[in-house]
């Protein structure tokens, strides 16, 4: 029974094995959107308009969920619009992710809360569930928007184009980044394809490299680990003729497959068994994932130290020892040669 004190488990994924030994994952609870004009979303109540300073976005940086929206934040020019805050590396149970300070941790600013669960507990008291990042907080309700990182990675790529637009030049942190301005990564005339290999990357590949760490018996593994492997292959073969996913362009079919793939050599490989091939001996998915890594947004929000500590530490049921690994040694910074792809 969880109560406010946050006594659940919450581990971001071992609390979801299921008796046959199949990982499962929980449904995000909150889905509101943030609209343009306050105007309900596809989902959830409506209310939540696009303003500056009014949005706070909580998240991880070793988690590859979270790391979507810090990404769509970082492209979009919005982080003069949206504050951020930055939880410990190391889930800790039962009370789950805090702002213990630490390395790259930003405290919580809101509520000036020392746990994650803090927040949820005042968006719904009688919350029984789990404490994930990210979340997309409302300042002026007081209340969880989306704790849905698909959802909150399509706000952040539409709803608040009009406030960033009215913003000086200076909100892009980086110069570079200004070459993003007004590109749409989730553009109308590509969504229905778009969603349909979204759908089977986030199964066999998002989805599935935690199927294949948590399973509990050798069936569920390997369940898990064969279509990873053949979507791998399906995306190596689909990349040797463009240079993104859906064409010339970055959509957020890119940002959705490169927080795994930036994390599979150094964690999912050894950590999670997913160790058929790793990336590196894919020549087209290695190029494209060194190509995402160097571009603006991208490299500069992966954390390894967050990463591997947070997986081979937090997780003592499939790494008692807490023993992080030194390796391996990622070459993500030498040249992919995709330009003419």
């Amino acid at each position: 029974m969880t109560s406010n004190t946050g006594s659940k488990p919450t581990s971001s994924a071992s609390a979801s094995s299921s008796r046959s030994g199949r990982f499962e994952r929980a449904d995000a609870v909150f889905r509101n959107w943030v609209t343009r004009d306050g105007r309900p979303g596809p989902a959830g109540q409506g209310g939540f308009k696009a303003e500056a300073g009014r949005y706070h976005l909580y998240v991880s940086l070793a988690c590859p969920w979270a790391h979507r929206a810090l990404i769509m934040r970082r492209l979009k020019g919005l982080e003069s619009v949206i504050g951020l805050s930055v939880v410990h590396w190391h889930l800790e149970r039962p009370q789950g992710w805090s702002f213990e300070p630490g390395p790259g941790v930003v405290p919580d600013p809101v509520l000036n809360a020392p746990l994650l669960s803090a927040l949820y507990f005042a968006a719904q008291p009688s919350y029984d569930g789990r404490y994930t990042v990210p979340v997309l907080w409302d300042r002026q309700q007081g209340t969880i928007v989306s704790n849905e990182s698909a959802d909150i990675i399509v706000m952040l790529n539409e709803a608040f184009e009009d406030v960033r637009a009215s913003a000086p030049r200076s909100s892009y942190a980086d110069s570079r980044l200004e070459a993003f301005a007004g590109h749409d990564f989730y553009p109308s005339d590509l969504r229905e394809d778009m969603d349909a290999l979204n759908a089977q990357v986030y199964d066999t590949v998002n989805n599935g490299v935690y199927k294949a760490g948590f399973a509990k018996a050798q069936d569920a593994y390997e369940e898990a680990v064969m279509p990873l492997f053949a979507t791998l292959d399906d995306l190596d073969h689909r990349l040797a003729s463009r240079r993104y996913l859906m064409g010339q362009s970055i959509t957020l079919a890119d940002v959705r497959l490169f927080t795994t793939l930036v994390r599979f050599d150094a964690v999912y490989f050894g950590h999670f068994k997913c160790n058929l091939r790793r990336i590196a001996d894919y020549a087209n998915l290695s190029g494209y994932l060194r190509d995402l890594y160097q571009t603006p947004g991208f490299g500069e929000t992966v954390d390894f130290q967050h990463i591997k500590r947070h997986y081979y530490g937090s997780m003592v049921e499939i790494n008692p020892s807490g023993v992080v690994p030194l390796g391996p040694i990622l070459a993500l910074d030498a040249p992919h040669g995709r330009e003419g792809q």
